[in-house]
């Protein structure tokens, strides 16, 4: 990938915010663990675009949800349940997508959409900042 840091945190931002979009089709269609996996990359995208403004390039999802705690939740920068939230995404998109015989509920589902647009708009506004 070619380009300024700039220009790939906006491009992060952006995915996030897009894929944030397909997890609210998503789940108006009632496919509830399609919508997890969404939420979980929408959170991810913007995870990275602060990763990448403060120079960390985590290389795996792991790596980059422990960089993220490191960096931003133990140190305070951003609330810890934001810590916890992009943890249990991370669980949940992993049981949704490559468990056998496993669905999520819209009950499940439906919480996690205001956390998670929280969480993108914190993002962004720490990386304006």
């Amino acid at each position: 990938m070619t380009g300024s840091k700039t220009d790939s945190i906006r491009y992060r931002l952006s995915r996030s915010k897009d894929t944030f979009e397909d997890a609210e089709i998503l789940a108006d269609k009632e496919r509830w663990n399609s919508p997890i996996n969404r939420l979980y990359y929408s959170a991810y995208y913007a995870v990275i675009a602060i990763l990448i403004k403060y120079d960390l390039k985590p290389t795996t999802h792991n790596g980059a949800k422990t960089e993220f705690s490191e960096q931003f939740i133990k140190k305070e920068i951003l609330p810890k349940e934001f810590g916890k939230l992009y943890s249990h995404l991370f669980t949940w998109r992993q049981k949704g997508d490559y468990d056998d015989l496993y669905d999520f509920k819209k009950e499940n589902v439906l919480p996690y959409f205001e956390p998670v647009e929280k969480l993108i708009e914190l993002i962004e506004n720490k990386i304006t900042e």
